[in-house]
């Protein structure tokens, strides 16, 4: 039989299939192979996959209103942009993006398969470890950044709360021993709440995501009544132009702007698995992605340019605008939602799926509890905040190069499921070493070929800008290999790309013999 294209669930006795297309295992199937399932793995039954179009809306709007959202189009202006220009490169990017994400998270819906599992039908039982390790130490990165965000919002609501004590502690490697105290209240905060399982998250998300919004206009609405209107900033003409200056930074930012959420283009089937519906999944998912991002890209933009006019330079970080207020009880609301939306997109975005991606590397001895707090832990420890620092750094190097691993690996995942297998999965042998998913002792050739092959091509020719003669990044400014350099700018786009294109050839030219072994 040809591993590309298992038979349509319903011929499976294993399997029960619903009439709206979603897929369970039948009743007395059990998977107990501790070396493949557990409890936080095994496929969600239809009767617990309650989430609904608004469920999904209120998990992008927590998930995109957030401080690192916030400084996307700054980062952009600083690059040279104006608001139009960044809002535009914001809006499209998110657009591309969505294809991705709809299509990985039909599996989650249909199969109720997290991330980890789902690649296992392309990499193979244990390949399934290689890009869910990488996209969980991605988000072990993403972790560390947002916590130390939301440590920042704690200081300053510490500092409005009890003075200058508070402010001016004595330092400690570099920060007020305050800041480290808030560091850490706000870790042990998002553990707290993730260790309480995905249904708290689902409410905490449902409420979370309109109070974020609401702070945000309200910020909006007290700026421009303090500026007597908006404008310095929008009247500020682009640095680029629309010509040949402006395209050669579009299409790197453009492609780091996919790498944003590049992330949750992979692993979107840890929530699409709770989906009641395929209907539910797409049009949560179509409203809440590309409008909240773009609405909060120039919510940003439109509160920077009130700061400017009222303090005279423009202050793109909410919370230290919001500790300018003169007002003590506005300031503390303000910051206070800073903090929910800090931990709303944080919880959600980087803490699921790396639980879930190391529980799927030792399933025997880590569930997703344990998963989260392996995340919260290394997340500290790689000190990842320094990335935020410098725009150049952070799009370009740390942006781009995570959108050109990863878009290899949506090519891969996109590739399998819907050209080669058509949607059709034999669920139970996702957790089963003697079924079509073995391949070779559990690694897939063809998808780790197509992988490697993608992602270097997406970032071996990453390369650093040079500024008044001072290089922006740790890449050669001719690119790590010269002669991949012009594939550099498109990162994502090549690695998904490529990988999809290999992964197709691979798997006809060279198709799995047989349903255990090749």
């Amino acid at each position: 039989m040809s591993t590309t294209a298992a038979p349509p669930p319903s011929a499976s006795p294993a399997l029960s299939a619903q009439p709206d297309g979603r897929i369970e295992l039948a009743e007395g199937v059990v998977l107990d192979d501790a070396r493949f399932a557990n409890p936080d793995l095994i496929p969600v039954p239809i009767a617990k996959r309650r989430w609904t179009t608004y469920n999904f809306l209120a998990l992008w709007v927590g998930m995109s209103h957030n401080i690192a959202t916030w400084t996307l189009a700054s980062g952009l202006v600083a690059l040279g942009m104006d608001w139009k220009q960044s809002v535009l490169t914001i809006a499209l990017a998110n657009l591309i993006v969505l294809v991705p994400v709809i299509l990985n998270g039909h599996a989650g819906t249909r199969y109720g398969i997290p991330f980890p599992v789902f690649a296992r039908a392309s990499f193979g039982l244990r390949g399934a470890n290689l890009p869910a390790v990488i996209r969980a130490l991605v988000a072990c990165v993403w972790f560390g950044i947002q916590t130390w965000i939301g440590g920042g919002a704690i200081f300053a609501l510490g500092g409005k709360a009890f003075g200058s004590w508070w402010a001016n502690a004595s330092s400690f490697g570099g920060e007020p021993w305050t800041e480290w105290l808030s560091f850490a209240v706000f870790w042990v905060i998002q553990v707290v709440v993730i260790v309480r399982g995905m249904d708290t998250l689902r409410r905490f998300e449902n409420w979370a995501a309109p109070l974020v919004l609401v702070g945000a206009f309200a910020l909006l609405i007290w700026v421009a009544t303090k500026a007597g209107g908006l404008g310095p900033l929008l009247d500020q003409p682009s640095k680029l132009g629309w010509g040949s200056g402006f395209w050669k930074v579009f299409f790197p930012s453009l492609m780091g702007m996919i790498g944003f959420w590049s992330t949750l283009s992979l692993n979107i089937p840890d929530f699409t698995r709770f989906g009641g519906s395929q209907r539910a999944q797409v049009r949560g998912q179509a409203l809440g992605l590309p409008t909240t991002m773009t609405l909060f890209a120039l919510l940003s933009v439109l509160v920077t340019s009130g700061s400017q006019a009222i303090f005279g330079a423009p202050i793109w970080d909410p919370v230290e605008l919001l500790t300018k207020l003169n007002n003590v009880a506005g300031t503390l609301i303000g910051l206070f939602i800073v903090l929910i939306a800090t931990l709303s997109v944080n919880i959600a975005a980087n803490v699921v799926s790396p639980a879930y991606d190391f529980s799927n590397l030792i399933p025997k001895h880590v569930n997703f509890r344990t998963g989260a707090l392996i995340t919260g832990v290394v997340g500290v420890v790689i000190l990842p905040w320094k990335l935020y620092s410098n725009p150049n750094v952070y799009i370009f190097t740390w942006l781009d190069t995570v959108g050109g691993l990863l878009g290899a690996v949506a090519g891969i995942l996109i590739a399998d499921y819907w050209i080669l297998r058509r949607t059709n999965l034999a669920l139970d042998e996702l957790y089963k070493p003697t079924g079509r998913y073995w391949y070779n002792a559990g690694w897939n050739w063809r998808a780790v070929v197509s992988f490697l092959t993608g992602g270097l091509l997406a970032i071996g020719g990453s390369y650093s800008s040079v500024s008044d003669g001072v290089k922006q990044g740790p890449f050669p400014a001719n690119g790590l290999i010269p002669f991949l350099q012009p594939l550099a700018n498109y990162g994502w786009a090549v690695g998904l790309g490529s990988s999809l294109v290999l992964y197709v050839l691979l798997m006809k030219l060279f198709p799995p013999t047989a349903d255990s072994e090749d």
